[in-house]
Formats: structure tokens, sequence, C-alpha cells
């Protein structure tokens, strides 16, 4: 249908009632009248689309036919609206002739007569399946995950979690929702600086912290932060995920114990001949102390005789790792 501005008026040439119905007739949501009881009253052929039935099949019934359920929920809406409650972008389902339920978005507005009396309701219901079935999809995904994912907004605010950040946090993911994301680890200040990382560098990766869980338990994690955007490439929040790391550090830590407890000097190197790690025995027999020399090359203590030896020896080693395993 075409409609012509008349340039002068600004009037349309189909009048304002004929514009408004025209606009409610070409909708692809469901508009949808009913009188204070719930019977229905007027159906567009958005309506006829999305529930499958006839304009005819459905006018003089209650709007409860729609509802999968055995309650009245045209009864709920109206005691929300008595209540001064606004209903708009209501989730809820609905079930089409066919018997197959589906998910909708609802507005209710309500319909006044000429005196301000109101004598009705109008529904708009916009069909939110697909959207549901995805937003099911994102969940599934979310809770396959062992680690503990934290979903936050830009004011370091909790927008979701999954199960896993429920136990190891031992709060409920209702009491988690809404609350800081730095409120549950040891050090808030820190969770709140490796926070504002990610809006500076777009990312972290294994950021350290530990996680205190509401009985006292603490769980050593590296988290991997990076921001996520909205479909106009806005940051909107963060993405955090959380590996355990608590019995790697309980290795980690035996392993430190028997290099200390070793009776002689330790020295590790990595491939090139940089000092990575050394034990007190090595401080003693050597007389450097560790941070002198961690980080330093090898042959600092390595007698100058032997110092053009060494390279070529452990060039030999790591280029034939294969022959020691």
């Amino acid at each position: 249908m075409t409609l012509v501005i008349n340039q002068n008026t600004q009037e349309t040439t189909l009048g304002l009632q004929g514009l408004l119905d025209a606009i409610v007739k070409s909708s692809d949501d469901a508009i949808i009248s009913k009188t204070m009881d719930g019977i229905i009253t007027y159906w567009n052929a958005g309506a006829e689309k999305i529930f499958g039935y006839k304009s005819e099949e459905v006018i003089g019934k209650s709007i409860n036919i729609l509802c999968p359920t055995k309650i009245d929920e045209h009864k709920l809406i109206l005691e929300k609206y008595n209540k001064g409650e606004k209903i708009e972008h209501y989730e809820t389902q609905r079930i089409k002739k066919d018997g197959s339920k589906i998910d909708v978005s609802l507005t209710v507005s309500p319909i006044f007569d000429d005196k301000k009396v109101i004598i009705g309701f109008s529904n708009i219901a916009r069909d939110i399946t697909k959207r549901s079935n995805y937003s099911q999809y994102v969940r599934g995904l979310i809770e396959a995950s062992l680690d503990p994912l934290v979903i936050i907004s830009t004011e370091g605010k909790i927008t979701d979690v999954n199960e896993a950040s429920v136990k190891v946090t031992g709060v409920s993911r209702e009491k988690l929702l809404g609350t800081g994301f730095s409120t549950y680890f040891t050090e808030p200040t820190k969770a709140q600086e490796g926070y504002k990382q990610v809006f500076e560098k777009g990312f972290a990766t294994d950021y350290p912290l530990t996680i205190k869980h509401t009985n006292g338990k603490l769980t050593d994690v590296l988290f991997n932060l990076s921001v996520y955007k909205d479909s106009e490439g806005s940051v909107i929040g963060v993405v955090a995920a959380a590996r355990d790391i608590t019995e790697r550090k309980k290795s980690e830590s035996k392993f430190l114990g028997l290099l200390e407890s070793a009776p002689d000097a330790i020295v590790i190197i990595n491939g090139s001949g940089e000092i990575q790690l050394v034990n007190s025995q090595t401080e003693r027999l050597f007389g450097y102390k560790r941070e002198e020399i961690i980080g330093k090359e090898i042959e600092i203590l390595i007698p100058s005789s032997y110092k053009d030896v060494d390279p070529a020896h452990r060039t030999t080693f790591f280029d034939n790792l294969e022959r020691f395993e």
C-alpha cells in the first residue's frame, strides 16, 4: 500500500484512522485487543502469521487459549497492571494452533474510552523463539566449561556466570549477578587493576588471582580476560575465564622444597643459557644472591677457561633432547 503525503498539510490521503489501521494490519508483530475479562476483540495479520489462527477462529474467545499452562495469565497481568507495574518486553511462552510452543516478548497497554475509562488492553507480541534458542545455545556453551566463566559489565558488575563460578565462590548465581567482580578475591585491588588492563589493551592473559569461597577455601587461578563488543563494535563488557592452578602451585611448592633441601648446588637454565632458578646451596657455593644471577647467562658461574666450551655442549644437549627422554 502506498501512502501519499500532502506537502502542505502533512496529512495522509488515508486519514489518521486509516493510517493507524494500515500500520496495525501490516505489522509483523501480533497485535491483539481484549476486554477487561480477557476476551479477544481484535486480531491482526501478524497474529495470524505467528499463532496460526484466523481472526474468525479466535475473536470472542479467551486470550488464555494461547497460554501453554492452565494458569490464568490474563488475570496475573491484570494484577500487575493494578499494582502500577509496566508490562513491557515481558518474556513468556505462547502456544500456536498446531500445538507447538513459541517464546514471545509481550507488551500490554490499556485501552481507554473517550471518558478515560479503561475498557480493555492491547497485546503486542513478538516471536523471539530464534533468539531464545540462540541464548540457550550460548548458555549451553557457558555451562559446558569446567572453568569458572564470568561476564562483566563496563562498570565492573557481574552480568552472568556459569555453574563453575557458583561452586568456586559458594555464592548462588542470583546473588552473584549485579555485584562487583573484584569482591570475590583475596586481593580486590589487584583484581580491579587486571580488569582495567583489559580495557587498555583489549585483553589480559594468565593474570594470577586467588578466589575465596564462603567457607574459607582459597583457589589459585590464572585469569584470561578479553573485551566483547556489540554489533556496532562498541565495547560493552569483559569475558573472564579462570583456570584453577591450585594443584599446580602445590606441585611447584613441593618441587621448590625438594630443590632447597638438596645438598648440592642446583642451577636451572633455559635453551639460551639464561639462569631461571637456583637453590640456596648455589648462593652459598658461589657467593651470589639469587636475584643477582637470575636472568644472567650461566657463563657467569663458569671459569673463563671453560666459557667457550660450555655453549657448544649446551647447544648439543638441547639439539638432542630426545636421546635423554
